[in-house]
């Protein structure tokens, strides 16, 4: 027995077959692409960069009225700073002196001694230029200071918020799950002064030479096929270590 279809239906059937095959063909046409959410920030390290630059080393040196001359410690602080200069130093020591103060005399006097210290430091003669300066405020004890340009790596300022932490309309970086700008900021300034040489940060040290008599001890003993291996006594595996007594 045959089943006839009504002739609209067939009509209905072939106009949705035609639309089922076009957006099939539009789908294959289109590329699919899954949407990623990405969290765009700076790096605290572009942020808040190392710099190598040229800063001063100084110290102060405290002068009494009644007194002139240095005290031990202070001739250590001075002798100190002597080889410092001779390691970092990229300019002459400059010593600032006080005068036409109550205690200018024991400065004048304190400052031959400061010379003293730095020749036996080191210090060529010439490496040392004096000046004279007055104090601002009377009520402060005027103190001899001493410094030299050195390079040094420093990074900041650091204290810096533009923006607020909580949501707002104008924070880009609450809204993006981001960095704000005080971010690892103290990290920065902290490995900047910690850092002995600023040369490291931008070109590696040469090696050092090997240890000669240690390696020819070695091979020799690979020569003669013993072991190489370093041999300790029984009696010294429970003995404790003697450092930091």
């Amino acid at each position: 027995m045959t089943t006839r279809i009504p002739l609209h239906r067939l009509k209905a059937l072939g106009t949705l077959g035609a639309l089922l095959g076009l957006s099939t063909a539009l789908g294959a046409c289109m590329p699919h692409t899954t949407e990623v959410t990405t969290t765009s920030s700076v790096d605290y390290r572009q942020r808040h960069p190392i710099a190598v630059t040229e800063a001063d080393r100084s110290i102060v040196v405290f002068v009494g009225h009644a007194r002139g001359g240095l005290s031990g410690p202070q001739r250590t602080d001075v002798m100190g700073l002597a080889q410092t200069w001779q390691r970092e130093g990229t300019g002459a020591i400059i010593a600032e002196v006080p005068v036409d103060t109550p205690n200018a005399r024991a400065a004048a006097a304190s400052f031959r001694e400061i010379q003293s210290v730095l020749m036996a430091g080191g210090v060529p003669a010439r490496a040392v230029t004096l000046r004279h300066y007055r104090p601002e405020d009377p009520r402060t004890l005027p103190t001899i200071r001493l410094s030299y340009p050195k390079i040094t790596a420093v990074a900041g300022p650091c204290g810096l918020w533009p923006e607020d932490l909580g949501p707002n309309i104008d924070n880009v970086a609450y809204s993006e799950n981001g960095q704000y700008h005080n971010f690892g900021c103290a990290t920065q300034r902290n490995l900047a002064a910690m850092i002995d040489n600023p040369a490291d940060l931008e070109q590696p040290r040469p090696e050092s030479p090997a240890y000669s008599p240690r390696r020819d001890n070695t091979f020799e003993k690979y020569r003669k096929g013993v072991p190489t291996a370093t041999t300790h006594p029984e009696s010294d595996k429970a003995k404790l270590s003697d450092t930091g007594k």
